[in-house]
């Protein structure tokens, strides 16, 4: 039994993200042709400056072959300023290339990423309600962070890989140019290298697949616990907790330890092997030497060149796992934003009018998931400037309602329709439609920035008088300015900063600050006390004036004055009227109030 934790539901939940994809995906590759076509110049300059670095890399022990054959033997020193001078000239020519390669690539790594995450984040704001449901926060997190930093190394390990197969090129020309026979005599261990990288790639992969696996369940562990910090401190369930942690800790360790062991069993199988190819390079080019058929140059450059051949290898094999996580990466990426939005508006979607406010929602038929209804049939007519209480237990379908009226999710075409000003909402487009409507959620949302900002929030037209006439209203003026900086007072993530009263108000001020002809008010009050709710009480006789305002709520203050109460039971309208109407019927209204709102609505002591 695991408690807890982050138990094997994280390993279930990242499976997707262990996944080792091919070194080269076509189809990732492909896809971010598009994001590299406007850096073509810095890419090819990338491409002239690498080749350019790979010729200094490889000319290095010809000159070294130059300089032994035909100055220090013969005992020119005179000779030998030259070989310096090209020396000085070589190293420059390296480091200047270099430079340019490096930078140039990274101009475009940045372009390329600065690019794709902002489309990534576009597409995203694009999905529905629906897709929110169904994913999980942090995966898409991974996406914007984890999968498209895994890019950004990409482009660099890229890079890096060419340099390396150039390098390995540019080696293998230059042995066989400076004595073929020899050169195949060196490069015999090469078949067995590469028989040896098969197999170790094949058993490293499951490795490495498991550390990552690891890692996401400690991840996994370390943030709920952290996240549910007051429940275990008030179980006192640290002792239990930190031995399950302990556990997995130890798994992580162990996955790590045996990664390590075939990390650390590949290098030195390559410096043997390099071993072996100098060995078989000097005791035939010795021989070769001997017979007057080799220079002494020859053969040093042939040992320093077998030295090196082996590195572009060794650092290649390490980059194949990263080339691997990064075309899985994309994949994950692309996947994403191939993903066609649950809900558009239509091709001949027509821009609504200016609201009126009148809402009817005919025969509304809603599921979340197929086949279990959430709304049965509702069949609700609104007036313009009407307030509407939408009242039931939990789960009755009440913020369901609101939540097809915003367009959040989408009612079939048989499942029933919902009107405003006597126009369907599934034919209008949807920004023009709710930006004329204003939600409060039970939950208030501040984002960082300064108060201001987040009172004009998606309205940032408005004006400075706009945005105080709308504080006032609410009854936030008042505390806004005895905060350090009013209305440019910063606020910290989610606003915490501030009590959750004032959250709310603010949340109210924004709401009201666009003007809208239809407010919706889900639970709004519902988090808040009794002063603050007050203040807001006023402020709604104001607020709600000239507006169509639906209004779900459990405390009975500020459900008494509605114009019209609504009766929600397991998806269906069961009551509608007054609330002395409906305290008369002795109804489902009657008992809620008995049971629930009489006591919230109790005074204080």
């Amino acid at each position: 039994m695991n408690l807890g934790l982050g138990g094997n539901s994280a390993a279930r939940g990242h499976a997707d993200e262990e996944v080792f994809g091919s070194a080269y995906d076509q189809r990732v590759i492909l896809r971010l042709l598009p994001y590299v076509k406007p850096f073509m110049k810095l890419v090819i300059i990338s491409g002239i400056s690498m080749l350019i670095f790979t010729f200094t890399l490889v000319a290095v022990p010809w000159i070294i072959a130059w300089g032994i054959d035909d100055f220090i033997i013969p005992g020119d020193m005179d000779g030998l300023v030259w070989v310096f001078v090209l020396f000085l000239g070589i190293a420059f020519l390296n480091w200047a290339t270099n430079y340019a390669q490096q930078s140039a690539m990274q101009r475009v790594g940045q372009g390329v990423l600065w690019r794709l995450r902002r489309d990534l984040f576009g597409h995203v704001q694009k999905q529905s309600m629906k897709y929110f449901d169904n994913t999980e926060v942090g995966r898409l997190m991974s996406r914007v962070q984890g999968d498209v930093g895994q890019l950004q190394e990409f482009a660099a390990l890229v890079v890096m890989s060419l340099g390396e197969l150039l390098s390995l090129v540019g080696i293998v020309i230059a042995l066989l140019l400076l004595d073929v026979q020899l050169g195949l005599i060196t490069m015999v261990v090469v078949p067995i290298l590469i028989a040896i990288m098969v197999v170790w790639q094949r058993y490293a992969k499951k490795s490495f697949i498991a550390v990552r696996i690891r890692i996401s369940i400690v991840n996994a562990a370390f943030n709920e616990n952290i996240s549910g910090v007051r429940v275990v401190q008030s179980l006192n369930r640290q002792p239990r907790n930190l031995e399950i942690f302990d556990g997995k800790n130890i798994d992580h360790r162990e996955a790590n330890l045996t990664a390590g062991r075939f990390a650390s069993g590949l290098l030195p199988g390559v410096d043997i092997l390099t071993a072996v190819g100098v060995a078989l390079a000097i005791y035939f080019g010795a021989s070769m030497v001997a017979d007057k058929s080799l220079e002494v140059g020859v053969l040093v450059a042939f040992i320093m060149y077998i030295q090196r051949f082996f590195d572009p290898i060794r650092n290649l094999t390490q980059q194949y796992t990263q080339l691997q996580r990064s075309m899985a990466s994309g994949s994950r990426i692309f996947d994403l934003m191939d993903r066609d939005p649950d809900m558009v508006d239509s091709e001949n979607a027509e821009k609504m009018p200016t609201l009126k406010g009148e809402i009817e929602f005919k025969d509304v038929r809603f599921s979340y998931v197929e086949g279990e209804e959430v709304l049965k049939g509702i069949n609700l007519k609104i007036n313009p400037g009407e307030t509407v209480a939408i009242v039931g237990p939990t789960g009755a379908g009440k913020t369901s309602l609101v939540s097809v009226l915003s367009r959040f999710y989408e009612v079939e075409k048989d499942s029933g329709s919902v009107l405003v000003d006597g126009v369907d909402i599934r034919g209008v487009k949807r920004q023009s439609l709710v930006s004329q409507m204003s939600t409060v959620l039970q939950d208030p949302f501040l984002f960082s920035g300064t108060v201001k900002e987040n009172i004009k929030y998606n309205h940032t037209e408005a004006s400075e008088e706009q945005m105080v006439v709308a504080s006032k209203a609410v009854g936030a003026h008042d505390f806004i300015l005895e905060l350090e900086d009013g209305y440019d007072t910063f606020l910290s993530e989610r606003g915490n900063n501030l009590s959750l009263g004032q959250r709310q108000l603010l949340s109210f001020a924004r709401a009201i600050v666009a003007d809208p002809k239809i407010l919706i008010l889900d639970e709004a009050t519902a988090n808040i006390d009794s002063h603050t709710e007050i203040l807001i009480q006023n402020a709604l006789r104001n607020l709600l004036e000239d507006r169509t305002a639906l209004v779900i709520a459990h405390r009975l203050s500020t459900i008494r004055g509605a114009d019209k109460i609504v009766v929600l039971q397991e998806g269906q309208i069961i009551e509608v009227g007054k609330h002395d109407e409906l305290m008369d019927k002795e109804g489902l209204y009657n008992h809620l109030y008995n049971m629930n709102f009489a006591t919230m609505d109790a005074p204080e002591d």
